[in-house]
């Protein structure tokens, strides 16, 4: 049965009666032709369209059957099922032919095969060849270098921290003077003890330019007054000059840090006493019925010698 169109008009269907171009004859099984009756013999297809030759291979590229056909089924295996959207796409574990060692690239618009890890996930070993957890060892160039110095890139490293420190301290002491003490005018204290009149002060005398000058002051308290000079000596040793109106028994024990007698000094003009003092230093001590004269320092024996023989 010959199937009509949609629109209800029947199809003229023709078939060839000239031989194969290939030069058989022509199959007699074949259905001979068969026209519609009223209707005008022609050839080809509806509308006198004709589609050209195709290879024989060829695949249509629309496999919507015609009506009443059964539908086509494709060859080939059947295409896998593209994840849906939102769920993670499976990811297939490679194996080499022979079971080992890494699976070959893949080519071009084909997906990847990702092989899976072995070992822990973050830090661990891992023993596939291309993958390791284990964070390789720095190198030990550097530490080599250092491992390797001489000698004497140690001493031209040490030579080159200490000769700033030495400029700076032939600078502190040539041009700063930092190693000479500072020097004070003893004159406005000793002027302000005289001014209180409170006992005979006396200054010394003639001593040498090696003798230095560091403090000065006069002092009153509730038991008496007090004048203090301190002096450097030549040899670079301390020396002080007490001379106060406070009674013996109180000055004594405070300044000589409760000093024992020793004997007699031999001074020319005055009986002078020499005691021990706090420490190693030692003291020349001259008692008057109106002051007490105390010559204490760590000063050699002799420089203070020179001291209390110079008070006029």
């Amino acid at each position: 049965m010959t199937p009509f169109p949609p629109g209800g008009r029947p199809v003229r269907v023709a078939y060839p009666t000239h031989p194969p171009p290939d030069g058989t004859a022509p199959d007699p099984a074949r259905r001979p032709p068969r026209w519609w009756p009223g209707q005008r013999r022609t050839t080809g297809c509806e509308n006198g369209r004709v589609e050209p030759a195709q290879p024989a291979d060829r695949k249509p590229t629309d496999a919507t059957p015609p009506d009443g056909h059964p539908p086509v089924t494709p060859s080939g295996p059947a295409p896998e099922p593209s994840p849906a959207a939102g769920e993670p796409a499976l990811v297939e574990s490679a194996t080499g032919a022979t079971g080992a060692g890494p699976a070959p690239l893949a080519d071009a618009g084909e997906p990847a095969l990702v092989e899976p890890v072995e070992g822990p996930a973050r830090g661990g070993a891992s023993s596939h060849p291309a993958v390791s957890g284990d964070q390789p060892a720095p190198p030990a160039r550097r530490e080599k270098a250092r491992s390797e110095r001489s000698p004497r890139d140690m001493a031209l490293s040490l030579l080159v921290l200490l000769v700033p420190i030495a400029l700076l301290l032939a600078f502190y002491r040539g041009v700063l003077g930092g190693d000479e003490p500072t020097t004070v005018d003893p004159a406005p204290a000793v002027a302000e003890a005289r001014a209180a009149n409170a006992f005979p002060v006396s200054q010394p005398e003639g001593l040498g330019s090696g003798w230095r000058t560091v403090s000065a002051r006069y002092q009153t308290t509730d038991g008496g007054s007090t004048l203090r000079i301190g002096y450097v000596t030549p040899e670079g040793r301390g020396a002080q000059l007490v001379q106060s109106n406070v009674p013996a028994e109180k000055l004594l024990p405070v300044e000589l840090s409760n000093g024992q007698p020793q004997g007699p000094a031999e001074l020319p003009g005055a009986s002078w006493q020499r005691y021990t003092a706090r420490g190693n230093e030692q003291a020349l001590v001259l008692l008057e019925p109106n002051r007490t004269v105390i010559v204490i320092g760590d000063a050699r024996e002799n420089e203070l010698r020179q001291l209390a023989g110079a008070l006029r």
